[in-house]
């Protein structure tokens, strides 16, 4: 590190960090900022950190995360630096992993995360360095009805992969999940085609919650990826490997974009002939990570680059993770994955204070 740097992580899985020299401090976690008892936590350790003088403070770059209003509210104590999710989520691997300032290809899979385009990324394939970024491939952006509501209630991301896979015939099939989203489509739709409350984003992580909800007929969680670890659960106990559901690549807007909706379409065909769980759930997540590897392949012609690194939330599945490992190091590629910092939220001050320290 050029200079000390404070950290102030994301809204949720919070932590800070704190960067000086060559070492790094990540601070317990504090799960969710809009609990008052957490975000107090969180203050608290902000203003013991601040003792040590950091130069630079740096934050999530979504305007409405506790964490990045509380940093921006002590901008007379040292120099601001926003970092775009994303790239903190890679940065914070490289980091981890001792890379030096060199380009790499960035693969971050998560929930959301603001895009510095305004719109919500969640599938980004970043061609970057601590210093910067170029957002080169993602996952096709599909509306979030109701937006968060999503998490605990997958059916509605269902709803929107199956309209844009089948448009209104979805509704003839026979699935519990579709049997709800009838009684709410006439609200639903009018929120697909206006974007009310329903911004479009290209988030993996609701895409798992999508194809969970179909494979379990299960239209409401407890808690964010409970079905998506029952698909990781049931993928992980298929004796028999299935052939991968087929995803497509398209190039779109002077960027690739991965297209399930082949994948979809499979999956839903084999729920509705009633295929063993496992072997859909497994050909769902080779299916991701075939697009992931072939995403790659085409960016390292195009960046002269065959370093990988894998971040985000969504590589917490085992599966997905060792598939994608093992389907980029028989293509030649060198892969860098998380071992002791979190690949999800709580490891992204680490990535922010990477970043930051290369922005001044």
């Amino acid at each position: 590190m050029r200079y000390p740097v404070l950290a102030f992580g994301s809204q949720g899985k919070n932590t800070l960090c704190f960067a000086a020299a060559k070492t790094a401090r990540i601070s317990a976690m504090h799960p969710e900022l809009s609990v008052p008892a957490d975000f107090s936590a969180f203050k608290r350790c902000a203003m013991r950190l601040l003792k040590d003088t950091p130069r630079t403070l740096a934050f999530d770059l979504h305007p409405g995360y506790q964490s990045s209003v509380f940093a921006v509210s002590l901008r007379r104590k040292a120099k601001l630096s926003a970092v775009q999710h994303h790239h903190a989520h890679i940065a914070s691997c490289m980091a981890e992993n001792g890379l030096a300032n060199r380009r790499v290809i960035g693969v971050a899979f998560d929930g959301t995360g603001l895009g510095s385009d305004g719109s919500l990324w969640g599938a980004e394939f970043l061609v970057c360095d601590y210093a910067g970024f170029r957002r080169a491939a993602h996952l096709k952006a599909i509306p979030l009805l109701g937006m968060e509501m999503g998490v605990r209630q997958p059916y509605r991301t269902a709803a929107a992969w199956l309209y844009a896979t089948y448009k209104e015939g979805f509704l003839k099939r026979d699935f519990r999940a579709v049997r709800k989203i009838r009684r709410d489509w006439p609200v639903f739709k009018k929120m697909y085609l206006s974007g009310f409350a329903a911004p479009a984003a290209s988030s993996m992580g609701r895409f798992f919650d999508a194809a969970s909800c179909l494979v379990f007929d299960k239209t409401s969680v407890s808690r964010e990826a409970e079905l998506a670890c029952l698909l990781e659960s049931a993928a992980a106990s298929c004796r028999q490997a299935p052939r991968a559901y087929p995803c497509a690549i398209e190039r779109a807007g002077g960027m690739f974009e991965i297209d399930p909706r082949p994948l979809f379409r499979r999956l839903a065909q084999d729920v509705a002939r009633k295929k063993p769980k496992p072997a859909i759930a497994y050909a769902v997540h080779a299916g991701i990570s075939e697009a992931l590897v072939e995403v790659c392949r085409i960016l390292r012609r195009q960046a002269d680059c065959k370093r990988v690194v894998l971040s985000g939330g969504v590589f917490q599945n085992a599966v997905l993770r060792g598939l994608a490992v093992q389907g980029l190091r028989a293509q030649g590629f060198d892969v860098f994955t998380h071992r002791l910092v979190s690949c999800g939220d709580s490891g992204i001050s680490l990535g922010q204070a990477a970043v930051a320290n290369f922005m001044h």
